[in-house]
């Protein structure tokens, strides 16, 4: 026989769980599975446990000529910025602040795929086929509750939908009112009558060609401005509405709303029908990044009432505050200390990738739209963490801040376990840092994936040393485990038994779902799906055909 490929998985993530099988126009039947390269990469099955990359301004392009990068460091999923036609600015400039802005991509005139900003419908469609073949989920943002400021550069297909497809003009002065809030016009950008079921069915629409096209979730741009079903009367106005109703229903895995904690809020019932943002905890965290502290009770304690963590979306900083607040005077050093506590934390966090050539006294840095970010997303601290997340998926989570050397509490050391997996410690003093700490991490011995250095657990005690102003990750990651390309069975072989075994399973035989033991040793052609063109290909390897041998060498 042949020589077998092997590819290599994370020993922990190694089992690819079969999630659906759907007949197709042949009769064949398709098997729906997570993509080979989630268990190369070790990245989590799902968009809520693993860590987003929040690829601000960066062309569909760029973010496809960095799949294999953004694996590696360990993100789940990509954000895009919004994918959708928009109102050419500037004359179509393309900087992010100067002769065009960044801003525009947040003024929709039409709801179809595609931007002179970003690219083209063809070229989303690619980068997301590219993403499959690592694992990695593509969120857009969607930007539903308005279009741009400019009426004129509307699209007459909006304007003219049955019903009116904008509100009425009113300006936001009272920013307690829901009515205002829901009902207005934010920033003087022209509101969708989202009441509208012509408005809902059209956003419903857009929503599904963004899944067809590759799509696997969405951010909701200002979805605190979008009104609830139960929305109370106010003033004499009846303004409540099914819009989340009939917009989330788009077949997507992942969706969550922007909603700024605050007046008028609702985060809780906002929470009721989608993910929401905790933009009080990125507030509390740089207040702490800023003082040079990280006060574990401090930061226990500030999240969103009635609102469970892990339905939160966090981050450090995001593209607004970056943007039209001052978090770009937070060096990239501060930023990856941040990151370690939202990145290890129950929430799902989300990095937003600055600008290329940005610093403290630079904002915009080499100031394009298009181009790759800056290089802190893939710094060896963020991508540990990461990782680590990634291995400790559903273990409780502990912060605790430690002691100096005398004995005192220091708010600048804070380690945050992870169930009895590990552990992310963070020193943010300018002292190398002996840790001597309680701690509920499983004995033995670790590496910390950031510098290499050896930690001992023993008897409920951690000890090693953490670098001056550096976040160490100790855990032990698992080791990659060679998969046998073919061999569906597990037993080590590829012949005709695993061959059957898929045919019977592509043709939609039941009960050979679970007699498939490696389901990633099943996509012969690593398109990231198991189908008839995987089983007809190994029934021929493994029938002696050798123009097939170039799928197994």
């Amino acid at each position: 026989m042949k020589k077998i490929f092997k590819k290599f998985a994370v020993t922990a993530l190694a089992a690819v769980t079969l999630t659906s099988a759907c007949i197709t126009s042949t009769g064949a039947a398709q098997v729906q599975t997570q993509s080979a390269g989630a268990n190369k990469y070790g990245l989590t099955s799902s968009i809520r446990d693993g860590a987003i990359l929040h690829a601000w301004s960066w062309s569909f392009n760029t973010i496809k000529d960095n799949l294999k990068l953004i694996a590696e460091s360990g993100y789940t999923s990509v954000q895009t910025s919004p994918i959708n036609k928009i109102i050419e600015g500037e004359g179509g400039g393309m900087q992010l602040y100067g002769k065009g802005k960044w801003y525009y991509q947040y003024q929709p005139t039409m709801y179809t795929i595609g931007n002179y900003q970003l690219g083209t419908l063809e070229e989303f469609k690619a980068m997301c086929a590219e993403a499959d073949k690592y694992g990695i989920k593509i969120i857009v943002d969607a930007v539903v509750n308005h279009c741009t400021s400019q009426r004129s550069a509307i699209s007459d297909e909006i304007i003219n939908l049955p019903g009116d497809g904008l509100h009425p003009l009113l300006e936001i002065e009272k920013w307690g009112s829901r009515y205002q809030v829901t009902q207005g016009k934010l920033s003087g950008l022209w509101d969708l009558n989202t009441q509208n079921p012509a408005v809902q069915q059209m956003i419903l629409g857009y929503l599904k060609d963004c899944v067809a096209a590759g799509a696997d979730g969405f951010r909701y741009d200002a979805a605190k401005h979008i009104e609830l079903p139960d929305d109370a009367p106010e003033d004499g106005h009846d303004f409540a509405g099914n819009f989340w109703n009939v917009i989330l229903d788009n077949g997507s895995e992942f969706q969550y709303g922007e909603i700024l904690q605050g007046e008028s809020d609702r985060i809780a019932d906002y929470a009721k029908l989608m993910s929401v943002t905790a933009s009080a905890f990125g507030e509390t965290l740089r207040k702490e990044l800023n003082e040079g502290t990280l006060r574990s009770s401090i930061l226990n304690k500030v999240s969103a009432k009635n609102v469970d963590r892990s339905q939160m979306v966090s981050w450090v900083e995001s593209h607004d505050n970056y943007c039209g607040g001052k978090t770009y005077l937070i060096d990239n050093q501060t930023v990856r200390y941040g990151w370690a506590v939202v990145g290890a934390g129950e929430s799902t966090p989300l990095f937003f990738s600055r600008p290329d050539g940005s610093s403290t006294t630079n904002q915009w840095g080499n100031n394009r739209i298009g181009p790759r970010g800056d290089s802190n997303f893939f710094h060896p601290e963020v991508v540990a963490v990461n990782h680590f997340r990634n291995a400790t998926v559903g273990e409780s989570v502990k912060r605790t801040n430690l002691k100096d050397a005398n004995g005192k509490t220091d708010s600048r050391l804070l380690m945050i376990q992870r169930g009895d997996k590990g552990a992310v410690i963070i020193n943010m003093t300018d002292s190398d840092y002996k840790v001597n700490a309680s701690c509920n991490t499983a004995d033995g011995e670790y590496t910390d994936e950031v510098s290499g250095a050896k930690f001992t657990v023993s008897d409920g005690k951690i000890t090693g040393t953490v670098k001056a102003g550096a976040v160490a990750v100790v855990y032990n990651r698992p080791e990659p485990q060679a998969t046998l390309i073919g061999d569906v069975n597990d037993d080590g072989k590829v012949n005709g038994a695993d061959a059957g075994l898929l045919s019977r399973l592509t043709s939609g035989w039941d009960g050979y779902e679970e007699k498939i033991k490696n389901m990633d040793a099943a996509d012969i052609n690593g398109d990231g799906k198991v189908n008839g063109a995987d089983s007809g290909i190994l029934s021929r390897y493994t029938s002696g055909w050798d123009n097939y041998d170039k799928y197994f060498n």
